[in-house]
């Protein structure tokens, strides 16, 4: 099991959400049996008929965990019932509150951590991954990054060029996510920074100012990102 980083707060109170904030609260999935059991009933007819549709009970549990952990977190935070939440999907795919949407949202999980994403105004992404050597090769850089991406990635140091992969990786997939665009932007169309602190450099449309990405830095083992619509969103992390 994960252990999550020292940055990663378990708050006193539920934190009120500030216009230019952005919190993303950091998960260990799945949770315990009966947890998952009362997280299920929690979600609507087509999450549970999706979760009915996993092979293996441990992944039917953490998808479960993490929908039904995201319903709780946006009750809070919409001083709701969770169970009453509905989502609407846009043109490709991406679940959203309906409009007008007090509330933008996102959520990532890979391997036994899930990240939540949320903001008041602005559009968001997150994503976490589980840090795998055989998936930080050439092959899927050149795929997938930008050109001078690749360089760079190849710039440095043999030691550190994986965990510099996933860095810019969370990145990239992370802008994805906030645009909400799908398969239609491609990981090639805009670049990211690499190897240093989490920026996004250059993107058609010269937009780049207008965001702000953060690292997350979940857990041994992980990386993660998150980007928001907004130049001057402060990141807060939460661990429920």
């Amino acid at each position: 099991m994960p252990v999550l980083h020292p940055e990663w707060l378990v708050p006193a109170e539920f934190p009120a959400l500030a216009a230019e904030e952005v919190h993303v609260w950091l998960s260990v999935l799945p949770a315990a049996e009966e947890s998952v059991s009362q997280l299920a009933r929690l979600l609507s007819p087509d999450e549970q008929a999706r979760a009915a549709r996993f092979h293996f009970p441990k992944d039917r549990a953490a998808f479960v965990t993490a929908r039904g952990r995201l319903r709780m977190l946006l009750g809070r935070y919409l001083r709701t019932a969770p169970e009453k939440i509905q989502f609407i999907l846009n043109a490709h795919g991406k679940p959203e509150l309906p409009v007008p949407a007090p509330l933008q949202f996102n959520l990532s999980h890979s391997g036994e951590l899930a990240a939540f994403a949320f903001t008041r105004h602005h559009r968001v992404g997150v994503d976490v991954e589980q840090v795998r050597e055989d998936f930080a090769c050439d092959s899927v850089a050149e795929r997938f990054f930008a050109p001078v991406e690749v360089t760079q990635l190849r710039a440095l140091p043999a030691a550190g060029q994986t965990a510099a992969f996933f860095e810019c990786w969370t990145r990239k997939e992370a802008f994805v996510k906030a645009r909400g665009e799908g398969l239609s932007l491609g990981l090639e169309q805009f670049e990211v920074s690499v190897g240093g602190p989490a920026r996004l450099l250059s993107v058609e449309g010269g937009e780049a100012s207008r965001w702000t990405m953060h690292d997350l830095h979940p857990a041994d083992g992980y990386a993660g990102a998150v980007a928001v619509e907004s130049a001057q969103a402060m990141l807060r992390r939460f661990a429920p």
